[in-house]
């Protein structure tokens, strides 16, 4: 596991995190560099879906027409329902780091999930995140505060085939991408 110093090399001399806040902020939802990782945070940017679509959702065929843009620095996800959301921070990650994604606990209290699948060696991007909202009630969400950590492995050798190297479906992604299948 990548230690706070070592995080931050990375991310100023190979800009694998971009903007980079060198200190944990508080007095909002917390985000920045931390002991072991980096607390990421959302965008203004939301794809909320269609409450009245009653088909299943094909994650092999997810139709972007089932959701709606939102920009906004606050959003509402409905109790029982979920968003999906754009990072504020671009990612690029080196050939010898995987990235493992966790939600912030101050969310997961008031029964907000937090779903980012690992950053692959050599992905970068904007994160697509699904946040679930597990509880009865409708949360407030906030953009440009933490939403998850992120916690970085170095590799001891590295892999033969890197996300680039197989030119994943979400590489260099800019915008929130709904579910696909090349």
């Amino acid at each position: 596991m990548l230690a706070d110093f070592e995080i931050k090399q990375l991310a100023i001399e190979k800009g694998m995190i971009e903007p980079f806040d060198e200190k944990s902020v508080g007095k909002v939802i917390s985000f920045g560099l931390s002991s072991y990782g980096y607390d990421y945070r959302i965008s203004d940017e939301f794809l909320v879906p269609d409450p009245s679509y009653k088909e299943a959702l094909d994650p092999k065929n997810t139709s972007e027409y089932l959701f709606t843009e939102k920009k906004s620095k606050e959003l509402i996800i409905r109790a029982n329902s979920f968003i999906l959301a754009k990072s504020l921070e671009y990612f690029r990650i080196p050939r010898d780091i995987l990235g493992i994604s966790f939600g912030k606990s101050t969310l997961a209290r008031s029964g907000i999930f937090v779903n980012v699948t690992p950053l692959e060696p050599e992905w970068e991007g904007y994160l697509t995140i699904s946040i679930a909202n597990l509880s009865p009630y409708p949360v407030k969400l906030y953009a440009f505060e933490g939403i998850g950590q992120l916690v970085f492995l170095k590799a001891e050798n590295l892999c033969e085939v890197s996300y680039k190297d197989k030119k994943g479906k979400y590489q260099a992604q800019k915008k929130i991408i709904v579910s696909k299948v090349k």
